[in-house]
């Protein structure tokens, strides 16, 4: 077994870890069970990944998004470390490919989704694999208490059946200690431990703003705090609309949302992440997995879900430690919104049984029938078919998604397919110029004659030496003329039948989970109205919903700077004018300054003014004016 010290210097150029991580990578290494929560930037991959580096075999990671997958197998590429993902954005062909391998010891590392576990074909692979580490990643999603549930992900208990003795180790960002027990419950630990650190951001100031216009405070916070921002909206329409509003003030953004095609997400995300964008206005599709430390500005344009949401969202700004800015702008009806937005959140059961039966209609499938089968989908024809509101119907397939019925995909990349479906009688008879790609898909796919099989232009291109983009107008006139049936490969939603299409008369769905579920999301609402209210630390909120018990007054936060002392507002206006006055544009000693005002107060005055990025403190007792 190498040394963990010896690995983090290697692999990750580091001499000592961070608060907590030694400590639950010694319990994973011991063979206990782990459940480690670390805040958004605390490290958690880490905490897996030198263990099983520690150890000999594959650690098998549970990951919920094909994102968060493709982000840390590339970073363990990078350092040379054999990983590999399984995901739906894959085809036959890959899959296959990465399973075949396994068995020989080929990666360190496999990210499959939880879908994947209940597979044959992994199924009958699995019993091969010398497994060393099972890590469960957004270990929240395990349970009905947390803000993202999943229903797929309570099929990993049937896993540790499967691997036996193998330890695990689970991780989140964000959980009550409801759903701390839940996700030990769900996952059969057993003299297990439990790691959680700080939820306190000492470097970040929380604030909640009530403005007349929030779209001129949006660009007077983006004016006067420099750095990469973010904005979250609850929108998509909405994303362009601000990224619009923000360029006209000369200030580079752009917009971000899951119903963008996926090569122009990755280039919007990626021009962010080089600084090329100053700001991205997305929805919450953006961020997980992001690793952008020097974040200075994260601001929320609508209010979130919930804490969780918030804390995680929030959490992206400052990750290097230096100054950085939360805000929530409040445009005075959140509540209202939010509970509007709760009844339509949870159909009624007469809306999910009917959006099921169409659904089902609309993919073609029989009754008793359909297990395990995926099909395009498109949401916006579907709702045209059947005359249903799109928003309604969003909903109600949620709902299926949680009831265990169907997983819905909303970026699913879909490979090229074709077969033949003429005689070879008419394949001979057909223009001589396309003979060369007839022989080509003939020659590169066996079984293009019995069955559909996934294609390549690319490499169809370079076998037969002609011109992609021939190749594919290839493709589309032997379809036309009934040849082949090609469809080009696309990234398009997906609708997964997880059972067989039920007979109406045997239709079942879990109404009572669906409505405690209502009632998790009812509370989680009264809690983030409760924050935005909060008159005290709101760091301190935070660090008390997620029952951090070492949890104190941050000092900076908008509430903490306004709670000074016994001074009414216009006193504290007062000194904060004379302390700036009073310091020139040189750097100047605190001790020249702190006789001439009480120390707490003239500390308190600092943070203030440190808050409207007017002045900068060292922290060794330096401070100066900053010009803005």
């Amino acid at each position: 077994m190498d040394n963990i010290h010896s690995i983090l210097q290697k692999y990750w150029g580091y001499s000592s870890f961070r608060p907590l991580q030694e400590s639950i990578i010694n319990s994973a290494l011991a063979g206990i069970d782990t459940l480690a929560l670390l805040p958004t930037g605390g490290g958690k991959s880490l905490c897996f990944q030198i263990p099983a580096l520690a150890k000999d075999g594959l650690c098998l990671v549970i990951s919920p998004l094909i994102a968060l997958m493709k982000d840390q197998v590339q970073n363990l590429q990078n350092k040379g470390i054999s990983a590999t993902a399984i995901h739906s954005g894959m085809n036959e062909h890959e899959v296959n490919e990465v399973l075949d391998n396994l068995p020989e010891g080929k990666y360190k590392f496999l990210y499959v989704s939880p879908e994947r576990l209940e597979t044959i074909r992994f199924k009958n692979i699995l019993s091969s694999l010398n497994i060393c580490l099972l890590a469960i990643d957004e270990a929240h999603c395990i349970s009905q208490w947390g803000h993202d549930f999943r229903p797929s992900y309570r099929k990993i208990k049937n896993l540790r059946f499967s691997l036996g003795d193998v330890p695990v180790i689970a991780l989140t960002a964000s959980a009550t200690p409801d759903v701390q027990k839940d996700i030990c419950y769900q996952l059969y630990f057993k003299n297990h431990k439990i790691f959680q650190q700080s939820f306190e951001r000492p470097n970040l100031s929380y604030s909640v703003l009530r403005p007349e216009a929030r779209e001129n405070k949006l660009i007077d916070i983006l004016t006067k705090v420099k750095g990469s921002a973010i904005v979250y909206c609850k929108s998509r329409g909405r994303t362009k609309h601000l990224s619009d509003l923000i360029n006209l003030h000369k200030i580079k953004s752009d917009y971000y949302h899951a119903g963008l095609p996926a090569d122009e997400r990755a280039l919007k995300q990626e021009e962010w992440i080089e600084g090329k964008t100053r700001v991205i206005v997305c929805t919450n599709a953006f961020g997980m997995g992001i690793d952008k430390p020097d974040v200075r500005l994260v601001i929320h344009f609508d209010m979130p879900d919930s804490v969780e949401n918030y804390y995680q969202e929030a959490g992206r700004a400052g990750r290097d430690g230096k100054k950085s800015y939360a805000v929530l702008l409040l445009a005075g009806n959140e509540k209202e919104t939010l509970i509007s937005g709760l009844e339509q959140r949870f159909p009624t059961s007469e809306m999910i049984r009917k959006t099921y039966f169409h659904l089902m209609d609309f993919l073609g499938v029989a009754a008793g029938l359909g297990e395990g089968m995926s099909y395009d989908f498109d949401l916006s024809t579907f709702c045209r078919n059947f005359n249903l509101n799109v928003i309604d119907t969003s909903y109600a397939i949620q709902a299926m998604v949680r009831g265990g019925l169907i997983f819905f995909n909303e970026d699913f990349f879909r490979p090229s397919t074709t077969e033949f479906i003429c005689d070879k009688n008419a394949i001979n008879d057909f223009d001589e110029q396309y003979q060369p790609l007839i022989k080509g898909l003939l020659r590169s796919y066996e079984g293009v004659f019995d069955r559909r099989v996934y294609i390549n232009e690319v490499q169809l291109a370079e076998f037969i030496s002609w011109p992609v983009d021939h190749v594919k107008k290839g493709l589309e006139l032997l379809h036309l003329h009934k040849i082949i049936s090609y469809s080009a490969q696309g990234n398009k939603p997906s609708v997964t039948l997880l059972l067989n299409r039920m007979y109406s008369d045997d239709y079942f769905f879990d109404l009572k989970s669906h409505f405690e579920r209502k009632e998790i999301y009812r509370k989680k609402i009264e809690d983030i109205i409760g924050y935005s209210t909060l008159t005290t630390c709101r760091s301190l909120f935070i660090a008390n919903y997620f029952n951090d018990k070492s949890g104190k007054n941050c000092g900076i936060c908008d509430n903490c700077i306004l709670n000074h002392s016994n001074t009414t507002d216009s006193e504290f206006i007062k000194m904060s004018k004379d302390v700036l006055k009073m310091i020139t544009e040189k750097e100047i000693d605190a001790k020249e300054l702190i006789s001439h005002f009480p120390e707490k107060m003239f500390w308190t005055i600092i943070k203030y003014l440190e808050s409207e990025n007017l002045v900068i403190h060292d922290g060794a007792g330096k401070i100066k004016r900053k010009n803005v």
